[in-house]
């Protein structure tokens, strides 16, 4: 048992030392394999170090290989333009005339871009090729220019713009081919390039010589109808007051209109749309420098009579306001130059006003005599007519007084205080409720100073409260009856000028009936109801007048007899008078039905009561009541 015991322990001892032994064996091996990883790591950084700088070579090759790319590429395009410098050259110097202009263009911009790339290789072997280049693209330059004027040179002669505006013709504008041609020149000459070789580089020079060109073709076309405008204003006597369309200024403008619409349309076939606004400006600039000039030499006219040619002042700011309107919306342009040019116009326009107001005042005041017959002046009719003539003005009267403010027409605008550098908008053209007013408003003030003015005149100068009353009346019907028969109806319809008429023809009537009330007075009598029992009466309830003087005493009586031939004198006297005295018409009407209807009602009763008192014998009692009636009537 021992011994088997000690037989497995000695086996169990042999296996240990097995394990063991291999124990060492494998740590041996996994030192060799420790050592050998360490030699392969120090291996593998060997490799990617040498791997790294043959990469890092690798890419300096490559770029070296692109940069001597580019250098034989760069060499080759500097060649290239020196190789075609002399056929450019040869086209160049030829001219478009003989090469086509197609051809002359596209040579051109082969020698632009020839001289942008050897400007940016910046190398001093190209500084002479540029110079070459640059000589040949501006002698290229101006060849194009003058191309371009002798394309224009065909179609510059003046046109005599009274066929197209009396005809209703659209104004001439240039050949298709003719626009074309230029539209291909123009689109090089805009360039950067042909803009560097032009003494303004900010300026095309085909825009300079269009402009040039073209300018003088409208000022031509357009001059004789300056000089016209300038004659017509001129053409009536000094105390008329202009009419409407008699000036020339009305087809002037039509024609600046029409031949200005029509340049725009060449401007806007040639160039490109950045330069059509400095193309239109400065090739409009001459014509409307002349225009300018016409109308400060019209304002100068119309200064000089004012009261009479204001007129045309109200019609000049209204056609060129609308003018130059219509204009603007077309290109967007030349708003300002015709307000500059209409500025002096619209400034006397506004100064006008108060001056017509103020000529009432100096030119009744100037009266040294009235009509002794009461007729009205003729000067009302000529305020009147001046009215009537402003109804026919409305667009530019509404701006004018709108600028001023309601009622500031009673003084002299200042330049500083109503001064503008722009045109009139379209929204004070808007002929509204409010700029109808103001422009009533403004003839019932001319009204009332004319009226104030006559009427403190015919206090001073006319001998008698009737022929005053007369003289007023017949002035206030003269206004009233030019009202009505115009369009000043319309524009006083509303706010109450009615009434205003009114109230100084009532003011008239009542100044000459006051002369009645002497005889009015005459058929007053007093009557005292307690003194005995009352007047008979007939059946039918008329007064027995042979009863009524039965009952007076004899003084009563005398009294009677007395207020009959008072009444017969003064009434003859009055209606010799009334019959004497120059009335208008429906004057005469009115006055003669207020004094039968002041005379007629006190008469009536007066002879009622004492038609008896001379019994039919008419020594005292001069008329019946017919009679009477049928003289009233008489005086209308």
């Amino acid at each position: 048992m021992m011994k088997t015991r000690d037989a497995a322990h000695a086996e169990e001892s042999a296996e240990v030392e097995v394990l063991i032994a291999e124990t060492a064996k494998f740590d041996a091996m996994s030192k060799q394999i420790k050592a050998s990883l360490g030699k392969i790591e120090s291996g593998n950084q060997l490799v990617n170090s040498n791997v790294m700088q043959v990469y890092s070579n690798t890419q300096g090759l490559q770029v070296m290989n692109d940069n001597i790319d580019k250098i034989l590429d760069a060499i080759d395009k500097m060649l290239g333009p020196s190789e075609d410098k002399g056929r450019e050259e040869r086209i160049i110097r030829a001219g478009p005339d003989r090469v086509g202009l197609p051809d002359y263009l596209a040579s051109l911009k082969r020698l632009d871009r020839a001289l942008s790339q050897m400007s940016s290789s910046k190398l001093r072997i190209n500084q002479q090729a540029i110079g070459d280049f640059n000589e040949l693209l501006t002698e290229g330059n101006n060849r194009l220019q003058a191309l371009f004027r002798s394309a224009l040179a065909d179609n510059v002669q003046p046109v005599e713009p009274l066929h197209y505006i009396t005809k209703q013709l659209p104004f001439p504008v240039l050949p298709q081919e003719s626009a074309s041609k230029l539209g291909s020149i123009d689109s090089f000459l805009s360039s950067n390039a042909a803009r560097d070789t032009s003494y303004n580089s900010r300026e095309s020079p085909s825009v300079r010589i269009y402009a040039e060109m073209r300018g003088s073709y409208l000022s031509g076309s357009l001059h004789n109808l300056s000089a016209a405008s300038i004659s017509t204003s001129k053409r009536k006597a000094s105390d008329e007051i202009y009419r409407q369309g008699t000036s020339g200024i009305g087809t002037y403008a039509s024609g600046i209109e029409g031949i200005f619409s029509a340049e725009f349309n060449n401007i806007s076939a040639i160039f490109a749309r950045e330069d059509w606004g400095l193309a239109f400006d400065t090739t409009c600039r001459k014509a409307l420098a002349e225009f300018a000039k016409t109308l400060r030499e019209l304002n100068m006219h119309i200064k000089s009579s004012l009261t009479t040619d204001c007129f045309l002042a109200y019609e000049i700011v209204e056609i060129v306001t609308n003018v130059g309107y219509r204009l603007d919306q077309l290109s967007g342009q030349l708003k300002l130059p015709f307000a500059d040019a209409l500025k002096p116009i619209r400034e006397t326009a506004k100064s006008s006003l108060a001056e017509l107001i103020e000529d009432v005042r100096r030119r009744v005041s100037s009266l040294q005599t009235l009509p002794l017959d009461g007729s009205s002046v003729p000067f009302t009719a000529e305020v009147m007519t001046r009215m009537q003539t402003l109804t026919i003005y409305p667009q530019s009267l509404a701006s004018v007084m709108a600028s001023l403010g309601d009622g500031n027409w009673q003084t002299v605008p200042t330049a500083t205080s109503t001064s503008s550098t722009s045109l009139p908008s379209l929204k004070s053209f808007d002929i509204g409720a409010d700029t109808t007013q103001l422009l009533a408003h403004y003839i019932m003030d001319t009204i009332e100073t004319l009226l104030t003015s006559l009427d403190g005149k015919a206090r001073g100068l006319l001998k008698s409260k009737a022929l005053s009353g007369v003289f007023m009346a017949n002035n206030v019907a003269v206004i009233d009856r030019m009202i009505r028969s115009s369009d000043l109806s319309t524009v006083l319809a509303s706010g109450g000028a009615s009434a205003r008429i009114e109230t100084w023809r009532k003011k008239g009537t009542s100044a000459y009936l006051d002369s009645w009330r002497e005889p009015c007075s005459a058929l007053m009598d007093v009557q005292y109801t307690n003194r005995g029992a009352r007047p008979p009466s007939g059946s039918n309830g008329i007064i027995d007048s042979a009863a009524v003087i039965k009952q007076l005493g004899s003084k009563d009586k005398d009294s009677i007899k007395e207020k009959f031939k008072n009444f017969n004198a003064n009434f003859d006297e009055l209606s010799g008078r009334h019959k004497a005295l120059q009335m208008e018409r429906e004057v005469r009407s009115l006055l003669a039905r207020e004094v039968q209807a002041m005379i007629e009602p006190l008469y009536a009763r007066f002879w009622d009561r004492y038609h008896e008192i001379d019994k039919g014998k008419g020594k005292y009692v001069k008329y019946d009541k017919g009679s009477l009636s049928a003289q009233l009537a008489a005086l209308g």
